[in-house]
């Protein structure tokens, strides 16, 4: 199934969502290791950077999706948060180091009541989702009025040069990097999957339209990543 990721057009539907849940089993128990080399711990900046910006009292309940590892419920408790880890791939579940309480689940579809938690934070996954309208729509239903949502992503520069040397690194050196550490045809879905990614104007639109007020759009590190904030109305 990893090789999907090889062929010049990304997979669309239910294949889409197999090969994403493949793809994160097999590069599950390098993960880590990968990010920071192929970010030089940008990472760790830009997940702070969201989870401060949630603003919310300590003690907040905060739905981590997409939530791998557990990078984000480590520095969401230790900003005074209770973190709740979703993933869909078993393998990132399986290698959570955060002792968060964790599930499995598509995170289009969440075993979760109607506002039951006061935030959400979702790490550079909205590229791999399948509807990014049900996505917003689900956050929408889980969060409390007054909740607040910081959500991560990849990003594409505007200035011409970043642009230019992002493209190279991003789509010659992290497959690389990638290939030698972990699993080559996984590292080539990155610099892809931005194609999966509607425009920051899009995204803000439809996060207004599924009941999100005081929505924002933020390019980090010159555009490398963008960061989308809002608050449940």
């Amino acid at each position: 199934m990893t090789n999907a990721w090889d062929s010049v057009e990304l997979p669309q539907g239910e294949a889409k969502v197999q090969a994403v849940r493949s793809m994160f089993d097999a590069i599950a128990p390098r993960y880590d290791l990968v990010n920071r080399i192929m970010t030089f711990r940008l990472d760790v900046r830009w997940r702070r950077k969201a989870i401060r910006s949630l603003a919310l009292p300590a003690g907040s309940l905060i739905l981590d999706l997409a939530s791998g590892t557990g990078d984000m419920c480590i520095d969401l408790r230790n900003a005074g948060y209770q973190p709740l880890s979703m993933d869909l791939s078993l393998g990132m579940l399986i290698a959570d180091r955060s002792n968060a309480p964790r599930t499995q689940t598509d995170i289009l579809h969440l075993p979760c009541a109607d506002k039951s938690v006061d935030g959400v934070t979702c790490g550079f996954a909205l590229r791999n989702l399948l509807d990014l309208n049900i996505f917003f729509a689900e956050l929408s239903r889980v969060t409390r009025v007054g909740g607040r949502i910081a959500l991560l992503d990849v990003g594409i520069p505007t200035n011409p040069f970043i642009k230019w040397g992002n493209n190279i690194y991003f789509g010659k050196i992290v497959p690389r990097i990638g290939g030698l550490l972990s699993n080559r045809a996984a590292y080539n879905y990155l610099p892809k999957s931005v194609a999966y990614l509607p425009s920051s104007t899009e995204m803000v639109n439809m996060l207004s339209n599924n009941g999100f007020t005081h929505v924002e759009h933020h390019q980090l590190s010159f555009g490398l990543t963008q960061l989308l904030l809002a608050t449940r109305a």
